[in-house]
């Protein structure tokens, strides 16, 4: 009985003790990255035989259908379709179309160049844009014996987002809860293989997360970074100009302690902001281009609602390329669509732009009739250009602006019914080369039109010529893009809107700087996507960010810029041996007890 005893004792005893040790290595980092896909990419070749095409791409030999001018195919198993126009120069200028990704609610549509290689034929490189979703799991023991967690993701903040704030283990059960002590996910831990597995199925399926060390991206550059050293950005063959801070009369010594002070920002903290790249350009010169936990130069970054403001640019594109476009265009004609209310005859395409369409939407109101979150989860219509064109009005077009996505989606119809051409090939043709941007994606709303209300993916130094292009009254590197009234049009005050200026879906604000104020504009997305001007210094400012659902989203233009940047910007005959002191501020850019949505000076 004795023996009996100890053995039961003895095995009491090594179960605790690996229960123990398994807690133990629970805290700690954690990471898990899935790859969404697509998988059809790589060499894409046309070829030309008789009075037909045919293509060949990843080992299939496929027909080429040709409609309406384009060229046109899908590869079996629906891994993907290409469209493409025969351009004058001779060039094949289309776009790659792949699945619908998992997670997201468009597909992105990215460029393709298919150039002459001999008579007849044409060859190209498929790279589409790539859907990874990453998360970071910091786990913490807390005094009480509980463990908190911290989730972090920079496609879509969904740890912050979800609430996470608390793990528990029952033996190899796991389960992240929120604040509320509500499941978030449950999950698995394999002890001998010392791997969390925890279900997102809305964002790709199962994540296995294993530790991540001192060098994980979930930090701006390492647990423990050097102390950062200013360099100028790197020229290539982008239109960008380079220079030092020096040369633009930007004080270096301030340039480097804020750099530092992102490097050094406590990501232990749920609600720190995470930049994930600032760019400074000034007098036409790139001069600061800085990327954060992993991010580089070459990698796409969602931009959210500042995508908006590129649909601005396409109208005026259209407009100065002499296409049949104008700021009067009638919606509801253009488009071909009943008007169920006579005051919907009146609305033009720049009601739209202005956000002054009338609609009854505001998506901070998500159970209105035509608010965003509504229009993307509802499968009723998947054609949003209708699906808006159906919401009724509130109030006459013009009387009122209110922030809905649905309208500047619909203003991108208008604009490519308009010009009788898609606005994905007007974007390319007339915006994207001019620009020199070869690397971007266009989402895509189900039926397949580019969506017009945000969420492009550009490149931080190609996403910052937007900024550059308006300071420079429509041109970029000396091409004309838009109208030099168009552009000034586009970044003035016309409405009042969420405490602000509001012109052609481009923001307008005021900084304190000196003992002034400047006037600002900038393109704005969720997270911390941002392209600001301040035309008086001749200064572009650009950032993305991953505070999606967190308060650091609006960090750069509401704390880094007016505290940090601007005190560090030098004017001529100031005195440049001067300390420069950051400026102690939350500037909410006020602009007067005016009600919301009205007109600037009046109806028209």
């Amino acid at each position: 009985m004795k023996q009996i005893l100890l053995a039961l004792s003895l095995c009491l005893f090594v179960t605790t003790a690996s229960a123990a040790k398994d807690d133990d290595a629970l805290p700690g980092l954690w990471k898990s990255r899935l790859w969404l896909g697509p998988v059809a990419r790589g060499p894409l070749s046309i070829e030309k035989s008789g009075r037909g095409y045919s293509a060949d791409m990843m080992g299939y030999a496929i027909d080429v259908q040709q409609h309406g001018g384009e060229l046109a195919f899908s590869l079996p198993n629906a891994l993907g379709s290409f469209r493409a126009k025969l351009e004058r120069d001779g060039v094949l200028h289309g776009f790659w179309f792949p699945p619908g990704p998992q997670g997201d609610k468009y597909d992105h549509a990215s460029p393709v160049v298919l150039k002459p290689e001999g008579k007849g034929r044409w060859r190209g490189q498929v790279v589409p844009f790539a859907d990874t979703f990453t998360f970071y799991l910091l786990i913490t023991p807390r005094a009480d014996g509980t463990m908190s967690a911290l989730l972090r993701n920079p496609e879509r903040d969904i740890g912050a987002q979800r609430g996470v704030s608390r793990i528990v283990r029952d033996g190899d059960a796991i389960k992240l809860l929120n604040d509320k002590g509500e499941v978030v996910s449950a999950g698995r831990y394999d002890t001998e293989e010392h791997i969390l597995t925890l279900p997102f199925y809305s964002r790709g399926g199962s994540f296995d997360f294993r530790h991540d060390g001192d060098a994980s991206d979930f930090y701006p550059r390492g647990k423990h970074p050097a102390i950062y050293t200013y360099r100028p950005p790197a020229v290539r063959r982008d239109g960008w100009r380079v220079a030092s801070l020096k040369e633009v009369d930007v004080d270096q010594a301030e340039i480097e302690r804020t750099i530092q002070l992102l490097i050094d920002a406590p990501m232990e903290q749920r609600d720190t902001p995470k930049v994930h790249a600032l760019l400074v350009a000034r007098h036409g010169k790139l001069v600061l281009e800085e990327y954060f936990h992993g991010f580089s130069r070459d990698m796409l970054h969602d931009t959210r609602s500042a995508a908006k403001s590129m649909t601005a640019v396409i109208a005026g594109a259209a407009m100065e390329a002499g296409l049949p476009v104008k700021l009067s265009q009638p919606v509801y004609a253009t488009m071909g669509f009943p008007a169920d209310d006579p005051r919907k005859k009146a609305m033009t395409l720049e009601h739209l732009l202005t956000m002054s369409g009338g609609f009854l939407c505001d998506d901070t109101v998500e159970t209105l009739p035509g608010s965003e979150e509504l229009m993307l989860n509802q499968t009723a219509e998947p054609d949003y250009y209708k699906f808006t064109l159906t919401v009724p009005l509130v109030t006459p077009p013009g009387e009122n602006a209110v922030y809905c996505s649905a309208m500047p989606h619909l203003a991108l119809g208008v604009v490519g019914k308009a010009a009788g051409e898609s606005p994905l090939y007007l974007f390319d043709r007339l915006v994207a080369r001019p620009m020199q941007i070869t690397h971007y994606a266009y989402g895509l709303d189900p039926v397949g039109h580019p969506y017009g209300g945000g969420g492009m993916q550009f490149e931080a130094r190609d996403f910052m010529k937007f900024g550059q292009l308006m300071l420079n009254g429509g041109t970029w590197d000396g091409k004309r893009v838009t109208r030099r009234a168009f552009a000034a049009r586009a970044v003035s005050p016309i409405y009042h809107l969420r405490g602000m200026g509001y012109g052609y879906l481009w923001w307008v604000i005021d900084y304190p700087y000196k003992d002034r104020m400047v006037r600002a504009y900038y393109a704005g997305g969720a997270g911390g996507q941002n392209i600001t001007v301040i035309p008086e210094l001749d200064l572009v400012v650009t950032s993305f960010g991953g505070n999606y659902s967190s308060p650091g989203t609006h960090y750069v233009t509401r704390e880094l810029i007016p505290k940090y940047l601007l005190p560090a910007v030098r004017e001529k005959g100031d005195d440049v041996s001067a300390p420069v002191v950051p400026r102690e501020t939350n500037y909410q850019f006020p602009i007067g007890d005016i009600k919301d949505g009205s007109r600037i000076g009046g109806s028209k």
